[in-house]
């Protein structure tokens, strides 16, 4: 059996919080897509740690965490990041497991992945520089290397081909920057991943599910930037919606339970691209000061804006959620009225659907008037706790949506989050 824990909005939506909430649950933790671009920020002890490619259920000595084949690993991140969580009690090399089949991002894609973006000038995509998108365009060029391929002796080979490949294409970008350093930093860190547990992912994985273990797969970035699906072509270069759980582990669509899907209060967004409902005024600006909406990877502040039904109502379409978890409802307290986007605007005509391209139209958000609460609702413990203003807007968004939110996160501590 397979939960699947998601983002439903544009990423950043508290997915670590809550799969590290969940972990104790469930016998095994995998992540199905994306790279080091995701930031999964944690409190462990008190204390803040941001994982950007190994699964959250990491810090659970009982779960097992399997980095599944629709990744795109960053050896040299991932090395870092095991010597971070060693200082927490974290034993890597006894619960974390890499598929075979996962592909490796190499120095170049990195160099690729900013050659390109400078190129755009100011048609960027905001791509956080980690090589991802140029790694999965190797994938599907059938190019890459995996880290299957580690075990092979011919490795440093295959890498200087393809080297060779990704250097014609940076001259074409008259992209000269020397990356030397990277490439030593990178073979010291394949050498450090040949001392990890590789595996046949979809086999380790079936065999556990025919044992009768528990899954939770967890999702990375946000289903607004699906590469099918998303705001396009600001998006991702995988799919972030349910159906990447499939090809992203080697799982039957049978095997799928429960879809959780999770999203803030209100909404954010990093990098560029369409955002109905974003704030340019001096609540956007006391939204991202109350919510301390910065990037966990880049730092970069966020885009922030009131919750989007229309895209929240898509989102749970797409990938079928049967439960919701909202997050960040804390950072509302300070604000009243709210407003929360129940239509879209396009070009004059009223709908509730997302257009095929957002980029094409002006858009204007159609907003309903709510109260605001005025409590600190951090310290509550229970549903009775929360106030009538939050129940109310909660009971109004489990109508609109279709499918009831169960849990609501009132801050970033392991126990402020309230089961309703």
């Amino acid at each position: 059996m397979i939960d699947v824990l998601l983002g439903l909005q544009w990423g950043d939506e508290g997915k670590g919080k809550i799969v590290d909430y969940f972990a104790p649950h469930y016998d095994i933790i995998a992540r199905f897509q994306g790279g080091p671009n995701a930031g999964h920020t944690l409190y462990v002890n008190g204390e803040k740690i941001v994982l950007h490619q190994i699964p959250s259920g990491v810090f659970h000595p009982h779960t097992a965490n399997l980095i599944g084949n629709g990744v795109v690993l960053d050896a040299v991140t991932l090395r870092k990041e095991c010597e971070a969580v060693a200082r927490f009690g974290a034993d890597v090399r006894r619960n974390m497991f890499v598929s075979k089949r996962t592909h490796l991002i190499l120095p170049t894609h990195r160099a690729l992945d900013k050659a390109s973006e400078m190129q755009k000038g100011e048609g960027k995509i905001g791509s956080t520089l980690k090589g991802i998108g140029p790694a999965y365009m190797d994938k599907t060029g059938r190019n890459g290397l995996r880290v299957g391929d580690l075990l092979d002796k011919n490795f440093t080979t295959n890498y200087i081909k393809l080297r060779l490949k990704h250097q014609r294409l940076l001259d074409n970008f008259n992209f000269s920057e020397d990356i030397s350093s990277w490439e030593e930093e990178f073979f010291e860190a394949i050498d450090f991943l040949r001392t990890l547990n590789i595996v046949d992912g979809e086999y380790w994985i079936n065999e556990r599910l025919s044992a009768g273990q528990k899954v939770l797969a967890e999702g990375a970035q946000g289903s607004m930037l699906d590469i099918d699906f998303g705001t396009f072509p600001f998006v991702t270069s995988s799919n972030t919606v349910t159906a990447g759980v499939l090809s992203g582990l080697g799982v039957a669509p049978s095997k799928i339970r429960d879809v959780i899907g999770v999203t803030k209060a209100y909404c954010t967004r990093v990098g560029g691209g369409p955002f109905p409902t974003e704030l340019h005024d001096e609540t956007g600006e006391a939204l991202r000061k109350a919510g301390n909406e910065f990037g966990a990877t880049t730092g970069r502040p966020r885009r922030c804006g009131w919750i989007d039904l229309v895209a929240l109502h898509y989102a749970c379409m797409i990938n079928g959620v049967t439960k919701l978890v909202m997050t960040k409802a804390d950072v509302l307290d300070q604000f009243s009225p709210l407003q929360v986007c129940v239509g879209y605007k396009v070009n004059g005509e009223e709908t509730n659907q997302v257009p095929f391209q957002m980029t094409r139209v002006a858009i204007e958000p159609v907003l309903q008037q709510f109260d605001g609460w005025k409590t600190d609702t951090s310290v509550c413990k229970t549903a009775a706790d929360l106030p009538a203003a939050v129940q109310e807007y909660i009971a109004f968004i489990n109508q609109q949506i279709g499918a009831p939110v169960c849990w609501v996160s009132n801050g970033p501590g392991r126990d402020q989050i309230v089961a309703l």
